[in-house]
């Protein structure tokens, strides 16, 4: 059996998996390639098995979404290792490799990300990702290579090895056993920032999240929910606050989540001058969906909580006040 599995999370992509399967196949002979399956309704299975007979069909009976779909699916996989791979993403030529290095001789290292580079400007960070996430006080994340809309090139400024906060849901390498050990992601999340969830609970447990760039994949972004969706601004602001109930230090729960409550308020605000109103809406219907649920995500809540979970107090003044647009500036 091979050591490391490359799970695929499919919903109606059957466009994306004729265009990015065929890499991840080349590239990826140490590895036994999944198609996970969220219920499709379009021609995807049909182009697996006709175009793609050495890929393994995972069939999920509904739309899971992301967190859910990834935890039905994992069930029926053994390899030691997993990646867990957007639809959207090109691979490169030996991209495993430095992986399985970092994982057969750093015991303590759980979760690795990869360079992710931008699909449709190759000389540039991808938004959802870039060289490796953090989070700020509040719960803002932010990675080396983007803060916000700022992309950085790649100039290889992060040419390196890294100690990171989170691992991006594009490219995310988790040993099956710490997977099984935390539980999986939160299905409550359906899908964004559940990586960052699980990855904090990885290092509340003691392990260690890396970036290596020796590793590099390239990835469109928004090919399943663009930027523009509301449905995609209801997600990160409801998980965001869903995220920092489970994981902050118990001293500082109620303040940063009331902080943080304003501050989407004034996010709702500026929705409204740019004419955004669905987006307002989505915050508020956030907000609505977040209370309903605290009850049972405090139960969640582990007697393990990192104090020192933060990279910088503040992104948002970081970055507009002190013009901290690059990760190097803040």
């Amino acid at each position: 059996m091979k050591k490391i599995a490359v799970v695929i999370l499919n919903w109606n992509g059957e466009k994306l998996l004729k265009q990015f399967l065929p890499s991840v196949i080349s590239f990826s002979s140490e590895a036994k390639i999944y198609v996970a399956d969220n219920a499709s309704t379009d021609n995807s299975l049909e182009v697996i098995k006709n175009q793609f007979p050495s890929v393994t069909i995972i069939q999920n009976d509904a739309n899971y979404g992301f967190a859910k779909g990834y935890n039905v699916a994992l069930q029926n996989i053994e390899e030691k290792y997993l990646c867990l791979l957007n639809s959207d993403v090109e691979v490169t030529e030996n991209w495993l490799t430095p992986i399985l290095s970092l994982f057969e001789n750093n015991p303590e290292v759980g979760i690795i990300q990869p360079k992710i580079l931008d699909y449709k400007n190759k000389a540039y960070f991808e938004y959802a990702g870039a060289a490796g996430g953090y989070i700020d006080k509040f719960g803002y994340p932010f990675c080396r290579g983007r803060i916000f809309d700022n992309v950085e090139k790649d100039n290889g400024q992060y040419d390196d090895e890294q100690t990171i906060f989170w691992a991006s849901g594009a490219c995310f390498f988790i040993r099956k056993d710490i997977f099984n050990q935390l539980n999986g992601f939160d299905d409550d999340f359906f899908a964004h920032q559940e990586e960052i969830d699980l990855c904090w609970r990885a290092i509340n447990g003691g392990y260690k999240i890396k970036y290596t760039s020796k590793s590099v994949v390239f990835h469109v972004g928004g090919a399943t929910l663009n930027e523009g969706n509301p449905r995609k601004t209801f997600l990160n602001f409801r998980n965001s606050l869903l995220m920092l109930l489970k994981n902050l230090p118990k001293k500082e729960l109620f303040s940063i989540i009331f902080s943080r409550l304003c501050m989407d308020g004034l996010a709702g605000i500026q929705f409204v001058f740019k004419g955004k109103f669905k987006h307002s809406f989505a915050i508020i219907k956030a907000h609505f969906s977040f209370y309903s649920l605290i009850n049972k995500t405090l139960k969640k809540r582990t007697s393990l909580q990192l104090k020192n979970y933060y990279y910088t107090k503040s992104i948002v003044y970081q970055y507009f006040v002190k013009n901290g647009k690059v990760f190097d500036k803040i």
